[in-house]
């Protein structure tokens, strides 16, 4: 089968952990209030739960999105999870804005992550990404990310460890 060469490439074959990138169309910012990224924000939560992806860190913006989650037994169903969070959430701002079928999410990319060090640099680019994108000065200030939850819920040995891994060489779509 040839693949259409302006798409990325799914390969979802395998468990284990995997790093997930979506963007809206065109980098619009459609997620603009708070109402709107906390609907973003919960609704992604509640769906890797519904199809059993265990988030490890995750955080959304009002054009974007990034999460790193374990996949379970069948990886495929991360197709179906992120039409229904893509569908669902386009209704809702389309709705809001009164716009019916307007195009509001663009594509999807997923890499599957198979070195220690690869998944311990990413955590911590995903938890930081809300500085990075000057949002605040603290990540765990921002309500859209997994900075705090991360904090709260691990070790804080690995904490630490995960926030000692350098970021500078992680290659992510991120230019939103």
């Amino acid at each position: 089968m040839t693949q259409w060469p302006h798409a990325p490439v799914h390969k979802l074959s395998e468990r284990g952990m995997y790093m997930v990138t979506s963007a809206t169309y065109q980098k619009v910012h459609f997620f603009n209030t708070n109402e709107r990224l906390g609907y973003l924000h919960n609704t992604l939560l509640f769906l890797t739960d519904k199809y059993s992806w265990r988030l490890q860190a995750w955080a959304v913006f009002p054009n974007h999105y990034h999460f790193i989650a374990e996949a379970p037994e069948n990886p495929e169903t991360l197709t179906a999870l992120l039409s229904q969070l893509h569908v669902t959430t386009a209704k809702y701002v389309n709705l809001q804005d009164n716009m019916p079928n307007r195009k509001v999410w663009w594509q999807y990319w997923d890499s599957r992550i198979t070195y220690f060090h690869s998944l311990m640099a990413r955590l911590n680019y995903v938890n930081q990404n809300p500085v990075r994108h000057g949002v605040v000065d603290l990540a765990t200030n921002y309500s859209w990310c997994s900075a705090s939850w991360f904090e709260q819920n691990t070790p804080l040995s690995f904490s630490k460890t995960v926030a000692s891994f350098k970021t500078d060489k992680v290659k992510v779509i991120d230019d939103f």
